[in-house]
């Protein structure tokens, strides 16, 4: 038999590696020496991403967890080289519904769970500049912005609830609305939204150039409320906490 390229040797190990159970491992290679290598990478890239989704792996148990990951290695195909962000591929894997996963044996609320406990990491490791400290009477009258370390999110199922105790099949009625935020001390935070703050800082995301004053003109617009005092008054003091808690400020341009 002819001797196979280097090419074709490396592409049949890392064929081995991804899937062992159905891809044998090089024939020049001693088959003992692939299995270190096979249980190695797996273990490698178990222990890299289970520390990012504690309560996933709790719920799934070791044997369920297993062929998570098994399943991740198989068939995703990373397009990042840094260890710090192989947890964001791994949920954004889970996000894509692969085929793979569509036996309907997990946990309904697996994905969202898993964006939920990858969002702290992200966090706690981003980049982004907390907004600087501004003056709270231009609030109503420039534009605003929201804090890249405050993140208003939305989730079908209550995924601050769920645990090995408590693990629901029925999606709620409402939705949860979540505020995760990186305080000054560098911990992250959360913090359960009302459906009106909700909206108010997606719309800050959405119409950039508005003022606060317009944002809550809008807003109540929107919630049948135009022209009510109380509502522009119990929205201005929002603004002021959420400027205060440094998740909102007065945009630096205009865009």
């Amino acid at each position: 038999m002819a001797k196979r390229s280097l090419l074709d040797q490396q592409s049949s190990m890392g064929l081995y590696l991804r899937d062992p159970e159905h891809c044998p491992p090089p024939p020049e290679m001693d088959p003992q020496r692939a299995q270190v290598y096979r249980d190695l990478v797996f273990a490698n890239l178990s222990s890299l991403i289970s520390g990012t989704f504690p309560v996933l792996v709790n719920i799934l148990g070791d044997q369920r967890w297993r062929s998570l990951v098994r399943i991740f290695l198989r068939d995703c195909r990373a397009q990042t080289p840094k260890f710090g962000e192989i947890a964001e591929e791994f949920v954004e894997f889970l996000a894509s519904e692969p085929a793979a996963l569509a036996d309907g044996s997990w946990p309904p609320f697996m994905i969202e769970l898993a964006h939920y406990e990858w969002v702290e990491m992200a966090l706690q490791q981003s980049e982004a500049e907390p907004l600087a400290p501004g003056d709270a009477q231009s609030l109503m009258e420039r534009p605003l912005q929201v804090s890249p370390l405050a993140w208003p999110l939305a989730y079908a199922w209550p995924v601050q609830l769920v645990g090995p105790d408590y693990q629901p099949d029925v999606v709620p009625a409402e939705p949860t609305l979540l505020l995760v935020r990186r305080d000054k001390d560098w911990s992250v935070k959360f913090s359960s939204l009302t459906p009106l703050a909700w909206r108010l800082l997606q719309r800050i995301e959405a119409f950039p150039e508005l003022s606060g004053r317009e944002q809550l003109e809008g807003l109540a617009q929107e919630a049948g409320s135009a022209g009510s005092a109380a509502f522009m008054v119990n929205g201005t003091a929002l603004l002021r906490q959420l400027q205060g808690e440094g998740v909102v400020g007065v945009a630096t341009h205009s865009k």
